[in-house]
């Protein structure tokens, strides 16, 4: 390893975008969004900048998410992400290229696995590793996945979540679903849409669902005044929601998770789900902060179950300990 080169673990998730520098540790952890000029192609804001234009540009602005169900689904806008990024840590120039290494879900095609791979190259890699991010994300939650015994992670991102039971460093059973944060702002927005006939936007139900919103019947007892425009009247209006009908309203695809993780268990040896009755599951991603997950996951499964203390930062972290070991990677 040359001096000059440095390394860099990127979790390009769904929702946020975390860069993990060797040696400094997490220094960038904005939203997945970027703000690019209709007309030029130019990015005009990226991160949190651009979020808070989501939903509000005018037309030549668009506000875009280029990631979808944790893959790319805008390969330009994703470089121009990368890139503009990459360039914020003022890497390219003084320093040689990075060596970046990358999580991705683990149910992926070798197609979408090479189309991340070849953005990184195009941002300005010299070498790019790609990981698991149940793998990554268990590491940084502080499991160690190198003995053999099992470990299982469920981590709730912004477009996939998923499960896995790791052991000797590997995964060993999975599931990948496409049901996350995103799914449950919008089972939130068709409930407000349906029931109360009032069009609120993404944002707006993400806001809901942080502020008000729980994954477990009666553990909350919130209300919430929202304000979007009314379907009949065509008007602005305001009306309050509670943590009851909310939960009611993300309680199909809070099951599907459940699903999930059964059909993992279901597939693990009996030797390692012993291990997992003792050890149980840590929860991370931004979807373990969801009120009551934890208390749903046990009551359904009916083992142990832990939120990582550092849950939104787990992959990101994970990579910088995986940076510190790439002999194993490879």
């Amino acid at each position: 390893m040359s001096f000059f080169s440095k390394e860099i673990g990127i979790d390009l998730g769904t929702a946020n975008l975390l860069i993990y520098v060797k040696g400094e540790g997490v220094v960038i952890d904005e939203p997945s969004v970027v703000a690019i000029d209709a007309n030029t192609r130019k990015c005009l804001a990226a991160g949190q900048e651009a979020k808070d234009m989501l939903g509000r540009t005018p037309g030549r602005v668009l506000a875009i998410r280029p990631l979808k169900d944790g893959v790319i689904a805008d390969f330009e806008v994703t470089e121009i992400m990368l890139n503009f990024f990459l360039k914020k840590l003022e890497l390219k120039g003084m320093f040689k290229r990075p060596t970046i290494l990358i999580c991705c879900p683990s149910n992926i095609t070798s197609v979408e696995r090479n189309a991340i791979r070849d953005s990184a190259y195009r941002a300005g890699a010299k070498k790019v590793y790609i990981e698991e991010e149940p793998k990554v994300a268990a590491v940084g939650a502080g499991l160690d996945i190198s003995k053999p015994s099992g470990c299982m992670v469920l981590d709730i991102g912004g477009g996939t979540t998923d499960v896995a039971v790791l052991s000797l460093g590997e995964i060993v059973s999975s599931n990948s679903l496409k049901v996350a944060g995103d799914t449950l702002d919008k089972d939130i927005l068709k409930f407000v849409k349906e029931e109360k006939k009032l069009l609120i936007g993404d944002r707006t139900a993400e806001d809901i669902k942080k502020r008000v919103g729980t994954a477990w019947k009666g553990s909350r007892h919130d209300a919430i005044e929202v304000s979007g425009r009314d379907l009949v009247t065509g008007l602005p209006h305001t009306i309050t929601l509670t943590s009851e009908q909310i939960e009611e309203s993300m309680r199909e695809s809070l099951q599907e998770i459940v699903r999930a993780c059964k059909t993992v268990l279901e597939q693990t040896p009996p030797e390692l789900a012993s291990d997992i009755v003792t050890r149980g599951i840590v929860l991370t991603g931004g979807g373990a902060l969801l009120h009551g997950i934890d208390e749903l996951l046990r009551n359904e499964l009916h083992i142990p179950v832990y939120v990582a203390d550092n849950a939104l930062r787990c992959v990101a972290e994970g990579t910088g300990v995986m940076l510190e070991n790439l002999h194993l990677v490879e």
